[in-house]
């Protein structure tokens, strides 16, 4: 499974932003998936997670209520909608997916297999 992140760019605080990530290979619609960000100077953190149905999520504190993750099998493309985007949300944004088939949804960065390449999201004050 090849991954790759889009949509990331510089938007003022209180702004919206949509990612996505397209997905090669057959097998994307049964892997749960997830967001990840990495801010300069600390560590990649969990952002949000889906099943791989979408019919359930899981969000990081920080982030919910603001960000939305959803997906398309269809098209194997998951998303991130941010809202209400904030100075400290920006960071750089990475997909990945859990090809274990041990969980329904996972924060656990160690637990995902596969990995886009990340899109920059800078947010300004």
């Amino acid at each position: 499974v090849q991954l790759q992140a889009s949509g990331g760019g510089l938007v003022q605080a209180g702004g919206s932003l949509r990612l996505s990530c397209a997905a090669s290979g057959s097998t994307f619609s049964r892997y749960p998936l997830g967001w990840f960000r990495q801010a300069p100077g600390k560590e990649r953190e969990f952002v949000a997670a889906i099943t791989w149905s979408g019919s359930s999520t899981n969000y990081a504190d920080s982030v919910k209520g603001r960000f939305t993750i959803s997906r398309d099998n269809a098209k194997n493309t998951v998303y991130l909608q941010m809202n209400s985007l904030k100075p400290e949300d920006t960071a750089v944004y990475y997909c990945a997916a859990d090809a274990s088939g041990t969980y329904y949804y996972t924060r656990d960065i160690g637990s995902y297999d596969y990995w886009g390449q990340g899109t920059q999201v800078t947010v300004s004050s």
